[in-house]
């Protein structure tokens, strides 16, 4: 059997009616927003399916602090190697309670993909082993990637902003 994204996206639909909230097909990549309850009980389901998305090739956070109720969304990036077929879901989660439930008891390459979400974004992952920073300092304080701090050091007086095109 060969997959689509027509096949994927009908049984995804199909077992879990009220989990997709929006899909999409970014050069030819199926997409799928997926309420945040229901994340891992599809991914669950696509590992153990017959579709066999059993390689987790990433995870990772985005910020969108203009949209309070999906300020902060993951994305996980799975892919079928027995069907050669790649699959990007997304949930998106208010910045309050920003926690998803832990894939680590089905992926075990999840632990560091989590850790390194939380770490940058503050995304905490419920029954996580060892939810603590993987790349930054434990005591920096703050997530680095949120876009509630400025790009540059407005300190700096060695650049000139005219080489960098302002």
């Amino acid at each position: 059997m060969e997959l689509t994204n027509e096949l994927v996206l009908e049984a995804i639909s199909r077992e879990f009616p009220e989990a997709v909230v929006d899909s999409s097909t970014p050069h030819g990549l199926l997409t799928i927003e997926l309420k945040k309850e229901e994340i891992k009980k599809v991914i669950h389901y696509l590992k153990e399916s017959s579709y066999e998305f059993i390689f987790l090739t990433d995870i990772c956070g985005i910020h969108y602090p203009d949209d309070k109720e999906k300020e902060f969304g993951v994305i996980y990036h799975l892919h079928s190697l027995i069907n050669n077929f790649r699959l990007r879901l997304k949930a998106f989660i208010p910045k309050k309670n920003a926690e998803l439930e832990s894939i680590t008891n089905l992926y075990s390459g999840a632990n560091w993909m989590e850790r390194e979400t939380f770490d940058f974004y503050g995304i905490k992952f419920k029954g996580h082993p060892d939810m603590r920073p993987i790349l930054n300092m434990e005591d920096l304080g703050y997530h680095p990637m949120l876009k509630e701090y400025r790009l540059e050091d407005g300190s700096r007086t060695d650049k000139n902003d005219a080489m960098f095109g302002r």
